[in-house]
């Protein structure tokens, strides 16, 4: 099926590459990152779809407004092509706009797919296809390889993020939202990014709008807690006051409270924990069990995975069951 459309492209490649003038154009370098998507036309499809692909190969996408299956297909491509981080690349042509570059290659209907690699069509499909065939029709252009997946940028994200810049790091979430706006890691990740440059009040704006399905996701809601803790903490007292407090009196449960959570808003989550920890063990009744409570909470943020998160736990269990 792909392969007959793509054979009825190769004379007409020939014909571009002669009439255009080809060896003057683009000189084969693909475009920045900022490139992987473009907006094609025939005057420079040898420079951006031919020469370029024998650097990296481009796939071209023949589409009209008109066209609901374009509408389908073509933000699938996208994503596919942003998710190859660069092992492929992408032209979007309007056959209204380019109609004697479509009838030169043999575009009948739309959309039409064309697979460009070494300066030549090698592979093609017409009619809009399930997201796994698109997966298959990238991978066995960029042999085998391609590239990371939308999951694999939040994990660069998340690394990033915690690494303490949050800039970056809500850039990356941004532009995988755009590709899949249900993504709940990347939106929890951006709101993260917020609460991490003081952004409490946009963070909280943006949880409000997330759909029910996302709201029940367990980084989202790991989020709202977060959020939680950060007006809690934001509201006691510095925490060298609170340590002169609890210098005069260990037992001054208020201020070992309140200085765990000083800690906490200043990034020191391990300092956070062990006062709990301390006043759970000197009075675990206090205040309702607040100190198991905000303990619960902390390690709900982190993640049951996370090492002080684990550790936490377990001397938490100890003295529960001491």
């Amino acid at each position: 099926m792909t392969g007959r459309i793509a054979d009825y492209g190769r004379a007409a490649v020939m014909d571009l590459m002669f009439n255009s003038g080809a060896k003057g154009q683009g000189g084969g370098t693909p475009g920045s990152a900022g490139d992987l998507i473009k907006e094609g036309r025939a005057a420079t499809f040898v420079a951006d779809v031919i020469e370029a692909s024998r650097k990296t190969p481009v796939i071209v996408d023949f589409w009209a407004t008109w066209c609901g299956p374009c509408k389908q297909l073509g933000p699938m491509l996208e994503k596919a092509v942003l998710a190859a981080k660069g092992a492929v690349r992408m032209v979007k042509i309007d056959v209204d706009k380019n109609q004697e570059l479509a009838g030169q290659l043999r575009v009948q209907s739309v959309p039409t797919v064309y697979a460009f690699k070494d300066g030549r069509p090698v592979d093609a499909f017409a009619g809009a296809i399930p997201e796994s065939e698109i997966k298959a029709f990238i991978a066995k252009l960029t042999g085998g390889e391609a590239g990371p997946s939308l999951d694999d940028y939040v994990a660069e994200a998340k690394q990033i993020l915690a690494e303490g810049d949050a800039q970056t790091a809500a850039g990356i979430f941004q532009q995988v939202l755009q590709h899949d706006p249900d993504n709940a890691p990347a939106m929890a990740g951006l709101l993260r990014c917020l609460m991490a440059v003081g952004e409490l009040d946009q963070a909280e704006a943006m949880l409000t709008q997330v759909t029910p399905d996302m709201a029940r996701n367990a980084e989202i809601q790991a989020v709202k807690t977060a959020l939680e803790l950060a007006r809690h903490a934001g509201s006691v007292g510095e925490s060298a006051g609170l340590r002169r407090r609890l210098a005069n009196d260990p037992d001054d449960h208020e201020a070992r409270f309140d200085l765990a959570l000083a800690y906490y808003a200043a990034n020191e989550t391990e300092a956070a924990v062990d006062e709990l920890l301390e006043l759970y063990r000197r009075n675990r009744t206090w205040n309702e069990e607040a100190a198991r409570k905000q303990l619960v909470k902390i390690f709900e943020v982190l993640g049951f995975a996370h090492p002080l998160a684990k550790s936490g736990r377990s001397r938490l269990s100890t003295m529960m069951f001491a």
